[in-house]
């Protein structure tokens, strides 16, 4: 898969509670500083059974090579709740030393929704 699409597939339900996929695709030390502020490892986030639905859209995705093993995929996320649209801006630091793309540290900052 390429970044973009692996970056989508944390916020589809048909993959993000894929717990095969979502094993392979989150590395064994990730770790993210969520919108919420609060810290979270690989653990925290694999699929646990119950499936969420997901309502969201990511905005002016790009991805930056830092080097041919790793890259750093930044973009606006749009997380539609019953409660209201979470707007944050996130980043995400992909690591390919295993042979594969692996997500090793995420981060998640809350923003204004765009003008």
């Amino acid at each position: 898969m390429t970044l973009p699409a692996l970056e989508h597939s944390l916020w589809h339900p048909a993959t993000r509670h894929d717990r095969a996929l979502m094993e392979a695709t989150f590395a064994p030390d990730f770790h993210e500083f969520g919108r919420s502020g609060r810290r979270y490892t690989r653990d925290d986030l694999l699929p646990n059974g119950e499936a969420q639905t997901i309502d969201a859209t990511l905005h002016a995705l790009t991805v930056t090579e830092i080097s041919p093993t790793i890259a750093l995929v930044t973009y606006l996320s749009e997380l539609r709740q019953p409660t209201g649209t979470e707007w944050a801006n996130r980043s995400s630091l992909w690591d390919r030393t295993t042979g594969r793309w692996q997500i090793r540290f995420h981060q998640g900052t809350p923003c204004e929704a765009p003008a």
